[in-house]
């Protein structure tokens, strides 16, 4: 977090009573306006996750600002803080302690996200530290003093009134949408995107929706996944706006340059705020419009405590400053669904004729027609019609071909009886790094040159899949002489020349063509679908959308191939219909009673500490109508460890409540108290605490 130098490892809960040092009798002479300072601690021990009073010393009155970093004593240690009111006096029973120490005189911390902060923490039951550690960056000196000398403000001159809706008109609801906002409004959209390049590409439209609310004189906040969407989005947004007037939040800049825009946001230097999670939180002033691009993501996950979604956060805040939403996709999610049919966001759709002639062709080769065609084309990795689609695309561009999983061989299997081929020393999966590499295990590296199978002691091992590595191998021996780019892992690529080449990525690692893939092979489409996972379908069709928006449209000869089984999910991609895909899965999920037709929080820890928290929530909780929250487990987690290595006693269990949304805010609230309860007495271990893991279910 910002200014921390005490690790919360080093909060000792013996030393912690939840009291600051008394002042001595003889103190020093406090400020005459408002003597006291009303401190949150950076500290995550739940049972300090409340302010706390201290005395202001007259030396540091005009200084001791709300919302500037602070040091002060917590019982023989000291902490950093932010002021967050002045007062009068406390109602504290106890004399004050007097502020140490006034880190900055820059005021980091505004009241407006003060209370998003708290409302966060509160809807996720975590602490008020934990989410400031996100919303405010670390300080840097170096640039402070640059403010304070003037350096770090910039006039950005007279906005000119935005009028170039152009990119909207194909989209119903779209122009009246901007002109909602260019009038000083505030309405709250789901936009489903159709294309990811080119002049109708997303990143147009979200620039489109910017520059007409700041031409209103309102501020702006977008936040996309990763730095290839950023990067995207700020190029759409330099032909709107002036470069001054967008500042870019994201780790991946460094401490230095994320907090220069961080201070001139908070100076009124910068109007519009983009970046990744963390730029949720971006102080802008007048703010008027949040977006938030492909909210399906699991980038958009906070993942430290208490792993807030930034949609979440900007629905929170849209709500609290009265500003414009839009939620923009390809797909849609369930949790956008649910804001469409409860008719908190109106839909922004194209209409069919424009679909049919925006998109491109999709096809599926375990279709009937396909299948009579090509007999093999069901268990083939690139089935007659993928092999043609990419031959023919390659004469007029670039072919996108997208893989499930990473490496080479990612996974192995005994060749006689198809068991997965585990390591001996940890039990972790083996894998093959290239054609002439040793199988090794993925998980602690060992070399398994002599491997035996456990269950039928076969010796020979064979592919159980194909990774992005090897696929482009075989691509390069059935198209030889052509070019074979590969992006995934640590080596992904944001943009491809508009030059013919077979561009082999794994799912959400798809590159840019400037305009457009000329075909698109969507493999290993029964793998993603037939993940253990609720979403597994929901996600496989985001990633889909995701790839097929990459290419040309159906009159500009683009084509989609796609090889996976006939199911709701291709029907959905083969129409094009992501919006009635979301709407039927959030049926399901409504019927079933599953996220997101409710919440749901998962408690993770041994299973002694998760009976004891147990206990004393269901003990203290029950739901308006009287009766107990639906519960499951404990059931064990899956660890990737060896089950040698941990006995069953010790090993990490999970329960997970089902919360209705009419119940979720005092339930929170009362694990909230359960978690703090144990910290201060330690009657109990530490347990993790989360509110709607994608993960969990």
């Amino acid at each position: 977090m910002a200014g921390h130098e005490t690790q919360p490892s080093l909060l000792q809960p013996s030393l912690l009573q939840g009291f600051p040092e008394r002042l001595p009798v003889n103190g020093p002479p406090l400020a005459e306006d408002k003597p006291v300072a009303r401190v949150v601690l950076e500290s995550s021990v739940p049972h300090l996750d409340r302010p706390f009073d201290y005395s202001v010393p007259a030396e540091l009155a005009e200084a001791a600002a709300p919302g500037v970093r602070v040091k002060v004593k917590f019982n023989g240690q000291e902490l950093n803080g932010f002021i967050t009111e002045r007062l009068a006096e406390s109602d504290s029973a106890h004399p004050l302690t007097a502020l140490h120490k006034v880190v900055s005189p820059v005021a980091v911390l505004t009241p407006a996200i003060s209370e998003l902060a708290g409302t966060v923490a509160a809807r996720y039951a975590g602490t008020l530290s934990d989410v400031l550690r996100t919303a405010v960056p670390p300080r840097v000196a170096k640039v402070e003093k640059e403010l304070l000398a003037g350096d770090v403000t910039a006039d950005v001159g007279d906005l000119k009134p935005f009028t170039d809706g152009q990119a909207w008109a194909a989209y119903s609801n779209g122009a009246s949408y901007l002109q909602h906002l260019a009038s000083g409004g505030s309405p709250k959209a789901v936009l489903t995107a159709l294309q990811g390049f080119g002049p109708g590409g997303w990143p147009a439209l979200v620039a489109s929706a910017v520059a007409t609310v700041r031409s209103s004189g309102r501020g702006a906040v977008v936040v996309v996944p990763d730095y290839r969407d950023l990067e995207q989005l700020e190029a759409a947004l330099a032909k709107v706006l002036p470069l001054s007037d967008v500042a870019r939040l994201t780790a991946d800049d460094g401490p230095t340059p994320r907090y220069r825009n961080f201070l001139r946001l908070l100076s009124g230097a910068a109007g519009v705020a983009i970046g990744t999670r963390s730029a949720a939180y971006a102080p802008v002033k007048d703010l008027g419009l949040v977006v938030c691009w492909d909210d399906g993501d699991d980038l958009h996950i906070e993942q430290r405590a208490p792993y807030a979604h930034a949609r979440e956060v900007l629905l929170l805040r849209a709500e609290q400053q009265n500003a414009a939403c839009l939620m923009a996709s390809h797909s849609r999610s369930t949790e956008l669904q649910r804001l469409v049919e409860m008719q908190w966001a109106a839909p922004i759709e194209a209409p069919r004729p424009t679909v049919r002639s925006t998109v491109p062709r999709v096809l599926n080769t375990a279709d009937s027609f396909e299948q009579e065609r090509d007999p093999l084309a069901r268990i083939a990795r690139l089935p007659g019609a993928a092999w043609r689609a990419a031959k023919h695309g390659l004469e007029r561009g670039p072919v996108l071909v997208q893989v499930a999983r990473a490496g080479y061989a990612p996974s192995l299997v005994c060749e006689t009886c198809r068991e997965l081929a585990r390591c001996n020393a940890c039990q972790g999966p083996l894998a093959v790094s290239s054609s002439s590499a040793m199988p090794a295990c993925r998980w602690c590296s060992t070399p398994a040159p002599q491997w035996r199978c456990s269950h039928c002691s076969g010796t020979r091992l064979r592919r159980g899949a194909a990774g992005v590595m090897r696929t482009a191998e075989e691509l390069g021996r059935a198209f030889p002489g052509k070019t074979v780019v590969t992006s995934s892992g640590e080596h992904i690529k944001a943009m491809v020349p508009d030059v013919p080449a077979l561009v082999v990525a794994t799912v959400g690692a798809e590159p840019v063509a400037p305009n457009g893939y000329a075909a698109a092979l969507l493999l290993d489409g029964n793998s993603l679908l037939r993940r253990e996972n609720l979403r597994a379908g929901e996600d496989t069709v985001r990633r889909w959308f995701n790839a097929a928006s990459l290419v040309k449209s159906a009159r500009d000869g683009g084509l989609v191939v796609i090889t996976a089984d006939d199911t709701a999910a291709t029907g959905a991609l083969l129409r094009w219909d992501a919006p009635g895909y979301a709407s039927r899965e959030l049926a399901l999920r409504k019927e079933l009673q599953l996220p997101p037709a409710v919440r749901v929080a998962s408690v993770t820890g041994s299973r002694a500490d998760v009976a004891q928290f147990a206990e004393a929530f269901e003990a203290g909780s029950s739901l308006a109508s009287g009766s107990k929250l639906r519960s499951a487990g404990p059931a064990p987690v899956q660890l990737y460890t060896s089950a040698s290595a941990v006995g069953e006693a010790d090993a990490d269990v999970r329960t997970l409540y089902f919360i209705p949304y009419a119940d979720a805010a005092e339930t929170t609230r009362a694990m909230r108290a359960v978690k703090a309860a144990s910290a201060a007495k330690r009657t109990s271990g530490p347990v993790q605490l989360r509110l709607d893991g994608v993960d969990v279910l």
